[in-house]
């Protein structure tokens, strides 16, 4: 499986290019994602300030690095399962990668919160 990541398989016909720069831009999309949580964890663990539960920056930190390389790989997984896919002209593969992140994020969002909240009062 690795290795069709660094050379994506050429069977079956090459799909409209057009397809395949829809493809990688998808992907790329993606990668921007895994970057930005990896910046958002690297900022938790430089800026924000000491939280009343112990160790929870680090916690988030870490969580959010975790996530940002989960995404990098599941970007260039699929990729290169949707290129297979186009060139041998079988359904496009599922995916609920996008859901379970969303809930991940928002999961973290409602962590932060309550730790901004108890620190307030």
């Amino acid at each position: 499986m690795l290795r069709e990541w660094f050379n994506p398989s050429q069977t079956g016909t090459t799909p409209d290019y057009r397809f395949s720069l829809a493809n990688e831009r998808t992907f790329l999309a993606w990668i921007r994602t895994g970057l930005a949580l990896i910046a958002g964890g690297l900022a938790c663990a430089q800026f924000l300030p000491p939280l009343p539960v112990r160790h929870l920056r680090e916690i988030i930190a870490i969580l959010l690095l975790v996530l940002g390389a989960l995404v990098a790989l599941r970007a260039v997984d699929h990729w290169v399962r949707t290129e297979r896919a186009m060139r041998l002209g079988t359904d496009l593969p599922r995916s609920r990668f996008p859901a379970v992140l969303a809930v991940a994020v928002a999961a973290g969002a409602v962590v932060i919160i309550a730790a901004v909240l108890v620190q307030v009062f």
